[in-house]
């Protein structure tokens, strides 16, 4: 197993230790601790990709694993921030669901385009996405650890509804330049 496929099997291994420590509330700082669990485990999202293309050590495990642990820390960490009641309710839950949603919606996407020999390439908007929507999380997290400042509750949830409306737009883009995939040969 190469370092990239490593790297995506300890983002693995880190979503049960981020869960935990999110709930531990006997541990000081837990949510800080739970933050920076998920901060490491992002890390290795974009240092696996970084090292698997860099150094030509792309597999079809790598291609596998990488996004399955992509998609399991990120609704883990959505999922649990609606849990808590660091969202604006309903609203918050609603975005969360749309995220995850897309999420799903992209990787049957990919799949039926990986049984057509179709390679689908990660786009701008959806990088765009994903940064927002982990700088969301981290501020949501840290009005979970420090709920006097208000401002980062408001600050988090005006994040994640940027990154619910970068996630449609990214969605419905992806779809929209790859419809290709959809066509059925003729028989």
């Amino acid at each position: 197993m190469n370092l990239p496929n490593k790297l995506s099997c300890l983002r693995l291994i880190l979503v049960p230790v981020f869960a935990a420590l999110f709930f531990l509330k006997q541990i000081p700082y837990n949510y800080i601790f739970a933050l920076a669990t998920f901060a490491i485990a992002s890390i290795t999202d974009f240092l696996d990709g970084k090292i698997a293309r860099k150094y030509n050590l792309v597999t079809n495990l790598g291609k596998f694993l990488d996004p399955i642990a992509d998609k399991v820390l990120v609704s883990t960490a959505l999922i649990l921030l609606v849990a808590t009641g660091v969202l604006v309710p309903i609203a918050g839950a609603a975005c969360v669901a749309v995220i995850i949603a897309r999420e799903l919606m992209i990787s049957g996407f990919r799949q039926v385009a990986a049984k057509t020999g179709f390679v689908m390439a990660a786009d701008k908007l959806g990088k765009y996405k994903t940064f927002v929507q982990d700088v969301a999380m981290i501020v949501l997290m840290f009005a979970l650890q420090f709920p006097t400042a208000k401002w980062l509750y408001w600050t988090g949830n005006v994040l994640l509804f940027a990154a619910t409306a970068l996630t449609i737009a990214s969605g419905l883009n992806y779809l929209i330049k790859n419809r290709s995939v959809f066509k059925d040969e003729e028989k």
